[in-house]
């Protein structure tokens, strides 16, 4: 390649590393930043624990949006994204204008791995519906709490505006998508392994898929671990190459969300989706195949 070339190849992926990387907020803020921010009259902060833990405490101007409105139940299926109107309404309700106009901060509780997952879920959905900045809460309330930063008691009441965001599903994968793409995308099951390989009640993974499980990425205190680790986790597993695409499921879609969230706002790779109906779909179709006892694609 000549000199012009790799100059011109040069600004091609600097434009686009720019691109990828366009927020106003970083995707994991902590709890010092959020303190010295809780003043931005752009931000928002979303507490998506239950009304009753919100009414017992929570961090000021929060606004209650429990992660149940964040989903909806399909065909039989929990934890299922809503409907492009339905998440309109909603980010309105929250009052929340359009993708751009504010800084949204997800925040939860981090005493379960569950708990953990929910930020990336809700987060994930607010990306959907169109915001473009959208962080998560590092360590959640649980560690806003145990640091003994100020809370409130008062409720805030967003005043409702017409959301008019434009909704994007292309991180999302269905059934019938994945299936086409075993054998030529990177399917990743993010349950823990006992579960992936085969040795609880609902066996198997996904044919071809690897294991990358979203509990390992949360320290003990429920925070998550050095950039630099999971990084290592990701590229020991799925490779460096960050324009491959790689779809993440789990038992309902919510460990999914957690690799997503990294993979994509953190360590920049371009082509993930996440499979909302996830194992919880794919074993109520006998046809669908599945791998037991086995650790590799």
């Amino acid at each position: 390649m000549n000199k012009a070339k790799l100059i011109l190849t040069l600004i091609i992926v600097c434009l686009f590393a720019t691109a990828a990387w366009s927020r106003d907020i970083v995707p994991i803020v902590s709890t010092d930043w959020l303190s010295q921010n809780l003043g931005d009259s752009k931000m928002i902060v979303l507490d998506i624990r239950s009304a009753a833990q919100y009414g017992k405490g929570h961090i000021p101007g929060a606004i209650s949006a429990p992660l149940s409105v964040w989903s909806a139940q399909s065909d039989g299926l929990n934890l299922e994204l809503p409907s492009d109107a339905a998440l309109t309404d909603l980010l309105g309700k929250l009052s929340i204008r359009d993708g751009t106009s504010n800084s949204i901060v997800v925040v939860n509780r981090v005493e379960t791995d569950f708990g953990r997952a929910d930020a990336t879920r809700v987060a994930w959905t607010c990306m959907i519906a169109g915001l473009k900045n959208v962080a998560v809460l590092n360590g959640g309330y649980t560690k806003w709490i145990k640091e003994s930063r100020a809370t409130s008691v008062d409720t805030a009441s967003p005043k409702p505006v017409l959301y008019k965001g434009t909704p994007n599903r292309s991180s999302v994968a269905s059934k019938s998508y994945v299936l086409g793409r075993i054998g030529k995308s990177i399917v990743v099951d993010a349950r823990l392994p006992e579960e992936y390989f085969g040795i609880t009640s609902k066996p198997g993974h996904i044919k071809s898929a690897v294991n990358l499980p979203t509990p390992w990425i949360f320290a003990a205190d429920g925070t998550f671990k050095e950039e630099e680790d999971l990084r290592a986790m990701a590229t020991g597993v799925l490779g460096k190459n960050n324009r491959e695409e790689i779809l993440v499921y789990c038992g309902v879609g919510g460990y999914a969300t957690s690799w997503w969230f990294l993979l994509t706002q953190v360590f920049g790779y371009q082509n993930v989706k996440v499979y909302d109906g996830s194992f919880e779909e794919w074993i109520k179709d006998p046809n669908a195949p599945v791998s037991t006892y086995s650790w590799h694609r």
